[in-house]
């Protein structure tokens, strides 16, 4: 039992913890219910569920949300494209987002799958200064991936 100061008054039984609570005009309030025996306190519990969602708001400001970006490459991409698509991936790097390139293939091009797996090693070399490779190249169906997240500076 914590008072309403802070102060520890021991352990008591809940009635008399609810009879202190009530002369003190207060709201008994269990902090921890998990504990043996279960720590109350008595506070103002509007005044606590108001400190509780402030700090929950403060909390979910300091948080930073990361989005993935998704780049589409074809297995027969040309130079140019695929520096526009590499430019496109390195803003999305730079401002803290993941990008995920994608190497779809369509029709024949399904039989030269691992033919084509350089063209994402390609990509993730060509963009290592500024990204790391969050998830190595993997396979999902018709499509060849990898993430890639910025790196730490």
């Amino acid at each position: 039992m914590v008072g309403e100061h802070g102060e520890q008054l021991g352990i008591m039984s809940a009635f008399d913890a609810l009879k202190l609570a009530r002369e003190a005009d207060l709201d008994l309030v269990k902090i921890a219910p998990q504990a043996k025996p279960p720590v109350c306190k008595i506070i103002d519990y509007g005044k606590y569920r108001y400190e509780q969602v402030r700090k929950q708001k403060e909390a979910r400001k300091k948080q930073k949300i990361v989005e993935v970006k998704e780049v589409r490459l074809s297995p027969n991409i040309d130079v140019n494209d695929m520096n526009t698509k590499m430019t496109n991936a390195r803003k999305f790097l730079e401002k803290g987002n993941k990008v995920k390139v994608t190497l779809r293939f369509r029709g024949r091009e399904m039989a030269h799958m691992q033919a084509s797996r350089h063209i994402l090693e390609d990509f993730a070399k060509a963009c290592e200064d500024i990204a790391a490779v969050d998830k190595p190249i993997k396979q999902e169906g018709r499509t060849l991936t990898v993430i890639l997240s910025p790196k730490k500076s």
